[in-house]
């Protein structure tokens, strides 16, 4: 099946570099997603997963799937377990992460934003308005690593944009509890929900989006994918990739333990998301949602 991936099936990626060390596995390009992006990072322990950086106007949102460490943000620290979710937006806190002395597996979902620099590779600087920046020289891993780590000081109490999944807004819709962890983080463009479906039952409805595109990866149970005409089983590990406007709707139906899957998306007043089954319309946008009575076309193009 198209944009359906699992985990343990792509290939591992070592990053190293002084203090920083990790295994890297690309869920977001092997699921075929465009506009946003996911990474599954393995943090060796007591290792940190990358420089400390702060996105410029990209939107990150991270999950913790296993091991322990912590959340460093412009020198203040933070206590990192299962289950947590951490909410990054942009130009706002430095930030990085360190693994405990078992290790710390993440999910990091982001944006894929073109950004708007101009490289000048005869003077050998880049524009970013309205200054400029030096083109090549060592790889910025090899700099982080040369600065040394991050000095940690005492645990803080958590702030507002970490929370456990637990304690996430929830509301029980149809067969199934939807915790939204990015909205009770604080998250603006992007959202992250964790839903449970019951033992035999249906998610969200079968539908499709026109401008926002999701990623799907199953924690718990198993059941299956329908994508159009397609259906197919799906277990933990198993990463979907829905982007926008293809007109083929999806849903997931859990089998006889339930399932458990984090949705990720983006947030765009523009879409519209359709139910083929019922020929429902909701305009996201505005909210409001009607009826089609009859769709008649032909080659793609409306019917006379």
């Amino acid at each position: 099946m198209k944009h359906l991936a699992h985990w343990d099936e792509i290939a591992p990626r070592r990053r190293e570099a002084g203090h920083l060390a990790g295994s890297w596995r690309d869920l977001g390009t092997a699921a075929g997603t465009w506009s946003v992006g996911l990474q599954r990072i393995e943090i060796d322990a007591g290792k940190w997963s990358t420089p400390a950086h702060v996105e410029g106007s990209e939107e990150e949102i991270f999950y913790v799937l296993g091991g322990s460490g912590i959340s460093w943000q412009d020198g203040e620290v933070y206590e990192l377990a299962e289950g947590d979710c951490l909410v990054h937006l942009p130009e706002e806190k430095t930030h990085t992460l360190r693994a405990g002395p078992a290790g710390l597996d993440v999910l990091a979902f982001g944006e894929r934003k073109l950004h708007g620099n101009t490289v000048l590779p005869r003077a050998g600087v880049a524009w970013m308005h309205p200054s400029w920046v030096e083109v090549g020289g060592p790889h910025p891993w090899e700099r982080e690593a040369a600065a040394g780590e991050p000095e940690v000081g005492d645990v803080s109490e958590r702030p507002q944009r970490i929370i456990h999944v637990d304690d996430a807004d929830y509301v029980e819709v149809r067969a199934s509890v939807d915790r939204d962890l990015g909205r009770s983080a604080g998250s603006e463009s992007t959202g992250l929900c964790h839903v449970t479906v019951a033992p035999g039952k249906e998610g969200a409805p079968f539908h499709c989006h026109s401008a926002e595109e999701e990623i799907f990866v199953i924690l718990e149970g198993g059941g299956t994918i329908y994508l159009g005409e397609e259906q197919e089983p799906v277990r933990p590990g198993h990463v979907l990739g829905r982007p926008p406007g293809t007109g083929i709707a999806h849903s997931f139906r859990a089998g006889d333990e339930g399932m458990t899957y984090l949705a990720y998306g983006t947030r765009d007043t523009n879409d519209i998301a359709y139910y083929p089954r019922s020929n429902k319309v909701n305009f996201r946008g505005i909210r409001l949602i009607g009826r089609i009575e009859r769709l008649d076309y032909w080659d793609g193009e409306p019917a006379d």
